[in-house]
C-alpha cells in the first residue's frame, strides 16, 4: 500500500515503519511534541521510504496561529537543532525549492527571500561576526527546464560550501500536520517525493557537501481526507490500513488523486515562512539576537 508523505514520523506509524534499523523517540513539550526518527541501516531506508539519516520533526497544532512572540520562540527551537546538523563554520549555500506561482508550494521561496545573505559581505566583515550565506530559488523544472539538483550540483561546485540547506513545502498524511509540524533532516530531499513527481535528490551524495533539508506540509492528498473520515465512520476495532485501502478504492474512480491545501493558505504560509527565515538567520548568524534578525525578514 503507498502511504504518500514526505514526513518520517507518519511513516513509522504504518506498517513496516518500525522494525529493525529504525528507532523513534518521542517528547511531549506542553502542546508540541519532539520526535525523532533514526533510520541507520539501508534495509530499514527501503522498509521505511526514507533515506538512512535523522529526523527531527516539532509538531503543535497551534502552529498556524502562533502570534509573532510564539513564532520567535519556535524559530528559536528549530534554530538550536539547525546548529547541530550544520558544520559550524563555512559558507552555507541556501536553496528554496518550490513554485513561487503557487501558493501551497511557494514556502522555499518565500523563506529564502527573508535569509540574511552575506557573502558579498565578506572582504567587509573583519571581526568575523557574520558567516558568509548565498542563497537562491532555482525554481521548478516546469518553468525552467533545469533540475532543481543540476543547479545545485553547478553552485557546489563553483562555490565549494560547507553545507547546503534546503527549504521546500512537504507533502503530509494527516491533515492535522498541514502547517503543524516543521521536519529537519540531514537526509537531503528529493523534490516533489510527496506528490508523486520524481526528481534528482538533492543530498549528500550527490553534491558531495553535507545536506540539511528543512520544511512545513502544505498539502494532503483527497484520499487522505477520505480515509480520516472513514476512519472515523469505521468502528473501533478496524485497523486504519483498512480505511487506506477503501479510501483508495473510492479515489480510484478518478483518473488522478487531488492535491488539496487549506483555504488560509496565503496567511499560513507567509506566517510559516517568517518563522523559518528566522530559524534560518538564528541558526547561521548566532552573534546576532532574534530581534537584530527580526529586521531583516522585511
Amino acid at each position: 500500500m503507498n502511504y504518500r508523505t514526505d514526513l518520517a514520523l507518519e511513516r513509522t506509524v504504518y506498517p513496516g515503519g518500525l522494525g529493525e534499523g529504525v528507532t523513534v523517540q518521542r517528547q511531549q513539550e506542553g502542546a508540541a511534541e519532539v520526535t525523532w526518527v533514526r533510520v541507520q541501516t539501508e534495509s530499514a531506508a527501503q522498509r521505511l521510504g526514507k533515506p538512512v539519516g535523522t529526523y527531527w520533526t516539532l509538531t503543535d497544532p497551534r502552529l498556524p496561529e502562533f502570534s509573532p512572540q510564539e513564532r520567535t520562540e519556535a524559530a528559536r527551537r528549530i534554530a538550536q537543532m539547525l546548529r547541530l546538523m550544520l558544520p559550524p563554520e563555512g559558507n552555507v549555500l541556501v536553496l528554496g525549492l518550490g513554485n513561487r506561482r503557487m501558493t501551497a508550494d511557494a514556502l522555499g521561496d518565500r523563506v529564502v527571500s527573508g535569509v540574511l545573505v552575506t557573502r558579498h559581505m565578506q572582504e567587509f566583515v573583519d571581526d568575523g561576526k557574520l558567516r558568509s550565506v548565498c542563497a537562491l530559488s532555482p525554481g521548478v523544472m516546469g518553468v525552467t527546464g533545469l533540475e532543481s539538483a543540476e543547479m545545485a550540483q553547478s553552485l557546489v561546485e563553483r562555490l565549494r560550501p560547507s553545507a547546503v540547506l534546503v527549504v521546500d513545502a512537504l507533502a503530509a498524511m494527516e491533515t492535522s500536520h498541514i502547517g503543524a509540524a516543521v521536519q529537519l533532516t540531514d537526509a537531503g530531499i528529493h523534490p516533489g517525493s510527496g506528490v508523486g513527481n520524481h526528481r534528482t535528490g538533492i543530498t549528500a551524495d550527490i553534491l558531495g557537501v553535507p545536506v540539511v533539508a528543512i520544511g512545513i506540509p502544505m498539502v494532503v492528498y483527497a484520499s487522505t481526507i477520505v480515509r480520516d473520515a472513514l476512519t472515523g465512520i469505521l468502528s473501533a476495532d478496524a485497523a486504519p490500513e483498512e480505511a487506506h485501502r477503501m479510501a483508495e478504492q473510492l479515489t480510484q474512480q478518478a483518473h488522478t488523486d487531488l492535491v488539496v491545501t487549506p483555504r488560509n493558505i496565503d496567511e499560513m504560509v507567509a506566517g510559516l515562512a517568517d518563522m523559518l527565515a528566522l530559524a534560518i538567520n538564528s541558526a547561521l548568524q548566532p552573534s546576532c539576537s532574534m530581534e537584530e534578525l527580526s529586521q531583516y525578514l522585511h
